[in-house]
């Protein structure tokens, strides 16, 4: 009879399991099933129906029947998958067609699409920055642009959040590329482009944005942070979105000028060496854009749940941080905290999720409210009234 030999440092990984849980740290997956017929915003969980407050659908795209049906439609003719890179034999007419899309919709001469926003920053980063060249990033910057400035073998610097005088102190020696977030996902606030943009047009660096959140949501066009404040390819060389947040889709892509987007395509390894995105999503993603540009008011709903949120939630006196943006950040301070209050509030019928160190700095553990056209006023009042009653029981209102 053999005996079972204990994998290598398989206790390590349980007492390590065991200390995030003892320090309320460890993660769990909600499982949704489906959404209600009634409701695109309600999801189907294990638990019961809750009102979705918690995923970045901002304009309310993630489930258009435009977009299954541009999805069915390419996916019947082309496959469910692309079959290899777009170096090989990946790149498809849809994928040629999204990318000329995406860069007239952003105002740039040419786009490049990747898988994820991960590894575009990653792309970004890598291709841009080297050994022997520094690399200065805002301190709440997204963790891809971090690891994309790790895996460079530039020499990483992190200025203070949201700070251009302490980037201006870090630039005292050349720098190669300055990155941050335009829209910072767990603050909700904006990044001080402007002044970046200033900063890195004076040392001859790249400056890279990184507008996930901001693309589709802000600017009278939907055309993001750099709309917001006026900035254009001169000022900021390198923008980086996403498709799964406001466009209810999924990937990403990188947008500049020709040869900025030709070097990434010969030099970038995350592009190079990835199968392609599914044509079915680019198809997807195409029904998408069009949809953000032809009904504006998608964003004049969702700003105007914005406003009335913070309305409600300031006379209830629930602690919010300084967002004008469709993420409201609710900081409660410890884990514990947080996850009483998600608790409380999955009980009253709404999924808002606990966001716990080290996704954001300690002590500063929070329920991260998002808002999206999708939603109604009466969902909306209703998150707030229940939100209060979730506070007061953690002791923080």
């Amino acid at each position: 009879m053999s005996t079972a030999v204990p994998a290598p440092g398989l206790p390590q990984l349980q007492a390590a399991l065991g200390e995030l849980s003892a320090r309320g740290l460890r993660r769990e997956r909600l499982t949704v099933r489906g959404f209600a017929a009634d409701g695109a915003r309600v999801l189907t969980t294990a638990a019961g129906e809750l009102i979705d407050f918690s995923s970045n659908d901002y304009l309310g795209l993630a489930r258009h029947p435009a977009l299954a049906a541009a999805m069915a439609e390419c996916a019947a003719r082309c496959g469910a998958g692309s079959g290899a890179s777009h170096l090989v034999t990946g790149h498809g007419a849809e994928h040629e067609a999204l990318e000329a899309e995406l860069a007239a919709f952003t105002r740039r001469p040419r786009a490049l699409l990747f898988s994820t926003g991960y590894m575009a920053n990653l792309a970004v980063l890598t291709a841009l920055a080297g050994p022997g060249q520094r690399v200065l990033l805002d301190r709440l910057s997204h963790a891809s642009l971090i690891d994309g400035a790790r895996l460079s073998g530039a020499a990483l610097r992190r200025f203070a959040h949201a700070d251009p005088q302490a980037a201006r102190r870090l630039a005292g020696t050349p720098f190669a590329l300055l990155g941050t977030d335009g829209l910072f996902s767990m603050d909700g606030d904006l990044a001080p482009l402007p002044a970046l943009a200033q900063l890195a047009q004076a040392h001859g660096a790249w400056l890279a944005v990184d507008d996930a959140h901001g693309l589709g949501v802000l600017g009278a066009g939907g055309g993001g942070t750099l709309e917001h404040f006026g900035l254009t390819v001169r000022e900021v060389p390198v923008l980086v979105g996403t498709l799964g947040k406001a466009f209810g889709s999924f990937g990403a892509f990188v947008a500049g000028e020709h040869d900025l987007i030709e070097f990434l395509l010969q030099r970038a390894r995350p592009y190079i060496y990835t199968t392609a995105l599914p044509q079915p999503v680019a198809a997807a993603t195409r029904a998408a854009l069009a949809l953000a540009v032809s009904e504006p008011w998608r964003r004049a709903q969702l700003a105007a749940h914005v406003q009335r949120f913070r309305a409600l939630a300031q006379e209830a006196g629930i602690p919010l941080l300084p967002s004008q943006s469709p993420i409201q950040p609710v900081v409660l301070g410890s884990a514990a905290a947080v996850l009483q209050a998600q608790r409380a509030l999955a009980a009253a019928g709404y999924c808002v999720v606990a966001i716990r160190p080290p996704t954001v700095p300690p002590g500063s553990a929070r329920l991260r409210v998002t808002l999206s056209a999708a939603h109604t006023g009466a969902q909306v009042e209703g998150l707030v009234q229940e939100l209060a009653r979730a506070c007061a029981q953690a002791g923080t209102a």
